[in-house]
């Protein structure tokens, strides 16, 4: 589904899911230097411009132009209370045809981890993708040490798939990951097919 012109932006008991903007540059960058070695484990080696103004200019626009084709849809999470950017949410790689499934990715700061913000992005997001994208499957991994994120997609309704060897590069080497996915409950089973 492409959104072309019209603004996507999700509203949760705490929260405003949006795409980022350039007027985010400070706060993103700055809760992504303090959770460094909170989040080093868990992600991708950062490249050296990581967190430059330069780099985040291309992911504002990479972000623009991933919601107007409809192939993303990348969210920074923004506490209302005190419009403090708590985190960041992606569901990319968003597949049509028989397919209608996307990848979820995440991250929280640390100062707002284990706060259940995730959890509520989580499940808006997927709702997002079940109702306004059309999507029946939504697919997530994650390091099988990673007992925060295994239980956050668990209570969010995500089942345990299986196992993916050497997934992703996380911390600078190839990882093992464990897989999990929630599909649309009213098309589990089902097909348009006659």
């Amino acid at each position: 589904m492409l959104l072309g012109r019209r603004k996507l932006r999700i509203e949760t008991e705490r929260l405003t899911l949006r795409p980022p903007i350039h007027a985010d540059f400070r706060a993103w960058s700055a809760l992504r230097r303090a959770s460094n070695d909170y989040l080093r484990p868990w992600e991708p080696t950062w490249a050296e411009d990581h967190l430059t103004r330069k780099a985040f200019t291309n992911r504002v626009y990479w972000a623009q132009r991933s919601v107007s084709s409809g192939n993303a849809m990348p969210l920074f999470l923004i506490r209302r209370s005190d419009q403090n950017l708590v985190g960041a949410i992606t569901l990319d790689n968003i597949r049509r045809g028989p397919a209608q499934s996307g990848t979820l990715g995440y991250w929280t700061g640390e100062p707002f981890a284990r706060q259940g913000y995730m959890r509520e992005a989580i499940e808006a997001t997927v709702h997002q993708a079940f109702t306004r994208f059309d999507l029946s499957r939504i697919e997530a991994a994650c390091l099988p040490e990673n007992q925060a994120s295994r239980g956050l997609l668990e209570k969010a309704g995500f089942k345990y798939e299986g196992v993916a060897q050497s997934y992703l590069q996380i911390d600078g080497r190839w990882r093992t990951h464990v897989l999990y996915a929630s599909l649309r409950k009213d098309r589990r089973g089902r097909t348009d097919v006659g």
